[in-house]
């Protein structure tokens, strides 16, 4: 019960009711006494920003509505109850404000034509069931195994690149994991937390940013129920990357940027904590790379491989973060070649391995990044070579990540005689044959 007697008023009670959450922020705004444009101070935003907060019915941005709601002092379970977790622990669908007009966003023939065009990636009726799962609380599973080896089945099914498989595991996942929290234990809502972030990573690997934002804003909300630290930055690194896809940079940086320092505050007293931190300088670093900032960029990736000293050759299984010293090398190339010096990112990844990376999805993701860094160089044999050999591990992180394709698009075009090129298009095409040939090295 709060000590508080304002957030057990009839004011706050009605808000709750009318799943009002930016309502209650201006309750704790008034009673501090303060104009919106203090708030906003506060916040890094403007005045404007906080009105909007404060009186929509739909909720665009959940991370701003969470910093808003801790400073003004709405307690955390008025504010997720609020946003309709139910006293079984069940979140009510939230939405994402739309990039686009309304009613195009909502119109079943528009939906159902782009995901026909993504279908070659996996198919729409795969696609369509996840949506349907996110418009609404999923249904469970029935399955009987426990949800423990349910999420490492899925995971594994991620490190894999076989989407396809995911994405039609996805909604009863989800649902089991809404299940399993309604212990409203911190691991249940730890558990629920991780599922969503799973579904995230699958759908901006997609390219469906729209759905991975929704997937990232409930993963947030569960991360901040389970009290976990490391299940916090793994929520938060989701969304980071969701807001770089959607052109706010900015936004990512401050995200990833609190993220390490939280991380950071537990001590890294465990190699757990070591590699979480590592994680969240990487990601911060790549964040940094893309929005054109070199020296954040730079330093970062510095102080990721100082804190990558600590790191195993091989983590352990099922740790959340498996950052390797080698995975710390693989984001350098990234980094460079974000920033455009693709000499760099190749000296980045000049002793890098396939055997140094556990799964499937990052031995080819390995290939996909050193073949970014060779077309940017204008390298054409050198970047189909390097596609190859991650479509030999990994078809799915070819075939299935639109920047590779258009990759592979333009070496077909400007580049149809190099050696492998048909076969990459044929990968991408899914055309019969389409699968690269297991040749050794």
């Amino acid at each position: 019960m709060p000590s508080d007697p304002l957030w057990t008023s009839t004011q706050a009670r009605t808000l709750i009711e009318r799943r009002a959450p930016g309502g209650l922020v201006r309750m704790g705004r008034v009673q501090r006494g303060w104009r919106q444009a203090d708030l906003g101070g506060r916040l890094g935003c403007s005045a404007a920003t906080v009105s909007r907060l404060e009186t929509r019915c739909r909720v665009a941005d959940l991370e701003l509505l969470r910093q808003a709601a801790h400073t003004v002092g709405v307690p955390s379970h008025v504010l997720t109850e609020a946003l309709g977790i139910t006293g079984t622990g069940v979140l009510a669908a939230t939405r994402v404000a739309p990039d686009g007009p309304c009613d195009a966003e909502e119109d079943p023939m528009r939906r159902r034509t782009l995901l026909a065009a993504a279908g070659a990636a996996v198919p729409a009726h795969l696609l369509l069931g996840v949506d349907d799962a996110l418009a609404g609380t999923p249904e469970p599973s029935g399955r009987t195994s426990s949800f423990d080896s349910q999420l490492a089945d899925a995971r594994a099914l991620f490190d894999g690149g076989r989407h396809a498989e995911l994405a039609g595991k996805l909604p009863g996942l989800l649902g089991d994991g809404h299940l399993a929290a309604r212990s409203r234990t911190e691991l249940g809502y730890a558990r629920l937390s991780v599922s969503y972030t799973l579904a995230s990573q699958l759908l901006s690997k997609l390219g469906r940013y729209q759905q991975a934002r929704l997937t990232a804003d409930r993963s947030i909300t569960y991360a901040d129920l389970s009290g976990s630290a490391l299940v916090a930055a793994a929520a938060a690194r989701e969304l980071a990357i969701v807001l770089r896809h959607q052109d706010q940079p900015a936004a990512a940086q401050r995200l990833m940027l609190k993220a390490a320092e939280d991380v950071e505050s537990t001590g890294l007293t465990t190699s757990a904590q070591a590699a979480a931190y590592a994680q969240m300088l990487c990601t911060t670093s790549y964040t940094a790379a893309v929005a054109g900032d070199r020296h954040q960029a730079l330093a970062m990736i510095q102080e990721a491989h100082r804190a990558g000293r600590r790191l195993p050759q091989q983590a352990p299984e099922g740790r959340l973060f498996p950052l390797t010293g080698a995975a710390v090398d693989l984001y350098a190339v990234g980094v460079h070649w974000a920033l455009g010096d693709a000499g760099a990112a190749l000296e980045a990844g000049r002793n890098l391995r396939p055997e140094q990376f556990a799964t499937a999805e990052r031995r080819s993701r390995m290939h996909t990044d050193l073949a970014r860094a060779w077309w940017q160089l204008g390298k054409p044999e050198q970047t189909a070579t390097e596609l190859l050999a991650a479509a030999r591990v990994s078809p799915g992180e070819v075939r299935d990540r639109s920047s590779i394709g258009q990759i592979i698009a333009d070496l077909s075009a400007r580049h149809p005689r190099t050696a492998g090129v048909r076969e990459l298009t044929a990968v991408v095409s899914g055309a019969p044959g389409g699968q690269a040939s297991h040749r050794p090295g």
